[in-house]
């Protein structure tokens, strides 16, 4: 089977949409960040091992606790997923902390203050010329 076959792509979807569900509502671990949320998941064609790509919207400290939270409630996430999901093999899940969103809102933020430098220093050469 091609990693990007029709099937695998459904299959990463619906582990996706189920993990996100069991994170967000079975979960009680207080490590565990409430602004938490799958980005991705990759899940391997044999379907025995997933990487599951995790956002924390936080500080570093949280993020750490939120993997940490979730790596030891991995046994009852995978549980919940074979209730879930029915599946020829339950995937044996591997957290990954991903950067992705917060590097984009960095990168936003330092492109809007470049942007208003540019503005300002325009307003103040137009309006200087035309006295």
């Amino acid at each position: 089977m091609r990693k990007n076959s029709i099937k695998n792509i459904r299959i990463n979807e619906e582990v996706m949409r189920e993990l996100s569900n069991i994170i967000r509502g079975e979960i009680k671990d207080p490590r565990i960040n409430p602004m938490t949320s799958v980005v991705a998941v990759e899940v391997a064609p044999d379907l025995k091992t997933a990487k599951a790509y995790i956002s924390v919207l936080g500080d570093e400290q949280s993020q750490k606790d939120t993997i940490a939270g979730l790596r030891s409630a991995e046994g009852f996430i995978r549980r919940s997923l074979a209730k879930s999901v029915n599946l020829r093999n339950t995937p044996q899940i591997t957290f990954v902390l991903d950067q992705s969103i917060e590097y984009g809102i960095h990168m936003s933020k330092m492109i809007d203050e470049v942007t208003k430098g540019n503005r300002s220093t325009e307003e103040d050469e137009g309006t200087g010329g035309s006295e």
